[in-house]
This record gives structure tokens, C-alpha cells and sequence, in this order.
């Protein structure tokens, strides 16, 4: 998931007393393990949480074509560029899945656009930070679609029906996007020195915003109970954080990369790594758009929007036609 700053009506989970006859039937609903379809009742809150996440979602992934996507030219074989063509690719499928989700919840695309280019609604983090060299493509397919996976892998478990199911294949193809760049930092870490000091340099600086994608630290994520009683959510941010950091370590042992954090160290006792405090503040910093590319990253989507408004307009001049011709015969 890339929502990471999802915000609910309320800070507190609500117990059964403070629920209506209809709220208490749905969350026996939810604690049973059934789906929530379009046309079933919901609290306004739970649609407006999901509404919020899947759009934030789904602009994730629309804007994360941009860090990969000015690499495509520059990849350095052939091949090379036809694997990242199709990952760039169904990034935007993704995109277009999650925005189908969330209109079953009632908003239109065109709302969530609008919101995304007006700055209303977020985007994760991850993707306000520069590519500058081709093991930046490497790092992201091996560490920020590794900490998606470990997100969105729960998922498909979501109490929401059109979102676990628009997972299901989101999860598939990030799961190819991941080997695909855990291979490229492969072939950079076993080449020259020069490519093997590009690789740890790119490890050096997505390591700890990989770390900051899933979250504010459960302490101060407010709304986390909340959307895990409602079956949205299936684990804590720091559960998912700690998972991610306990299967990419040994990743690193592997490759011969070492992890740019000083306190990382095995705990037998808790069988999992400690690892060292997260800067949060340049996490809060980045979400308030004050990243190293938030305003280009979000100048790129206005000018596409922008340009593509005749494309936009011929599609509808197009389908009202059809209508026309339908309604006519």
C-alpha cells in the first residue's frame, strides 16, 4: 500500500456502544470474514477511508512512473529497456485498477484527479526522491516494490471486495517488478568497482525512505486500529516494517551490499533485526511537499493532464456520437 496518510472521522476505535443496530450488524459482518460489495450498506466512514486510501493508491502509482520512466531511453541494453517499458507499463495499469476500485465507493475519476493536481490528495513519499543513476532503477524494483509487496500482499485480504480482488494482480506483477530489480543491483554489485560503488550509493539513499513507505510508527498512527478492526487493514505499520527489514538484510548479505544503518544488529532472543531510529521529521517534511522532486513530480502530472485535455475531449466527442447513432437506429 502507498497511503500514508490516511485520515478517518475519528482518532478512537469505536466500541460496539457506540455503535447504532446497523453499524454493530455490519461489523459482525466484518468479524465473519465477509466481503463488503459496492451495493452492500457501509458507515460513511469506512467508504471515506477507503476512498482515501485506494485514491492515494492508485496516484502512488501513477506518479511512481515518473522517477523510473525518463531511464527507459538511457537503459543500458536493449533488453534492459524492454523490461522496464512493460514495469512502467503496468504501473499504469495499476493506476487504472485502483481508480475503478474506488469508484464503486461513488467518487469519480475526474474528483480524484483533481484533487491529486490541486495537492488535496497525497502520494507516497517515496516518490518525491531523484533517480540519479541507472542502480536507482535497481534499488527501487528491489526496495520500494519489496516494502509495496509487503504491503499490499495483505491486501487481497482487505474487507473491501473490488479492492482485494484489484490486488490480486497488482501484487503478481510487483512481485516481477521486484526480482527485476533485485537482478539489476545483482549484476551491479558482481561488475567493476565503479559499478559495484553505484549500487551501494543507490542503497545508501533509498534504504531509509524504503523504511518511512510504510507509515508513521504505530505510536503515533492514530488511525491504524481503527481501519484494522474494519478488516482494511491487516497488519500494523511497524509489523510490516519489521517483516520488510528481517527478509532484505539477508538480500543484502547476498549481494555483498551493506545496509547504511550503524544500529542494525541480529536479536536472537526476538529473532528478528533491530535496526536504528527513522528520521521522521524528513518523512513529515516530504508529505508537506517539500521533497527533493515534489514539485516536479506534481508539475509532470498537471502538464499531462493539461496536454492531454484534446485527447480527452476526442474520446467524448466520440462515445456521444456512438450514443447519438445508437439512439437514432
Amino acid at each position: 500500500m502507498y497511503a500514508q496518510e490516511v485520515k478517518t472521522p475519528s482518532s478512537r476505535l469505536r466500541s460496539r456502544s457506540d455503535m447504532c443496530e446497523q453499524e454493530c450488524a455490519f461489523q459482525d459482518k466484518l468479524d465473519a470474514g465477509t466481503k463488503i460489495e459496492p451495493k452492500d450498506w457501509m458507515p460513511d466512514a469506512y467508504r471515506k477511508t477507503l476512498v482515501r486510501q485506494i485514491s492515494q493508491h492508485a496516484h502512488s502509482e501513477i506518479v511512481g512512473q515518473l522517477p523510473e520512466g525518463n531511464w527507459i531511453t538511457r537503459a543500458p541494453t536493449l533488453e534492459r529497456k524492454a523490461i522496464l517499458l512493460a514495469k512502467v507499463q503496468d504501473e499504469a495499469g495499476h493506476g487504472l485498477y485502483l481508480y475503478c476500485a474506488a469508484e464503486t465507493l461513488g467518487v469519480s475519476r475526474d474528483d480524484m484527479t483533481a484533487d491529486l493536481l490541486s495537492g488535496r490528495a497525497k502520494y507516497s513519499s517515496i516518490f518525491n526522491y531523484p533517480t540519479l543513476t541507472w542502480a536507482d532503477v535497481g534499488a527501487i524494483g528491489w526496495l520500494v516494490d519489496g516494502a509495496a509487496i509487503m504491503n499490499q500482499v495483505p491486501l487481497q485480504r482487505c474487507s473491501y471486495g473490488p479492492y482485494a480482488r484489484a490486488m490480486v494482480r497488482v501484487c503478481k506483477e510487483e512481485s516481477f517488478h521486484q526480482r527485476q530489480g533485485f537482478d539489476i543491483m545483482r549484476v551491479l554489485a558482481n561488475g567493476t568497482e565503479a559499478q559495484r560503488a553505484m549500487a551501494q550509493d543507490a542503497l545508501d539513499r533509498w534504504w531509509w525512505p524504503s523504511l518511512m513507505m510504510f507509515g508513521p510508527p504505530d505510536d503515533a498512527s492514530v488511525h491504524s486500529a481503527q481501519s484494522m478492526a474494519w478488516g482494511i487493514k491487516q497488519d500494523s505499520n511497524d509489523e510490516l516494517r519489521q517483516k520488510f527489514v528481517d527478509q532484505t538484510v539477508p538480500q543484502s548479505d547476498f549481494l555483498g551490499l551493506k545496509i547504511p544503518d550503524p544500529d542494525l544488529i541480529w536479536n536472537d532472543d526476538e529473532q528478528h533485526y533491530d535496526f536504528g531510529a527513522i528520521d521522521w521529521h524528513e518523512f513529515y517534511d516530504v508529505i508537506a511537499g517539500n521533497g527533493p522532486c515534489n514539485a516536479e513530480r506534481l508539475g509532470a502530472r498537471c502538464n499531462a493532464w493539461s496536454e492531454g485535455a484534446w485527447y480527452r475531449e476526442g474520446l467524448k466527442a466520440h462515445s456521444d456520437k456512438q450514443r447519438l447513432d445508437r439512439k437514432a437506429a
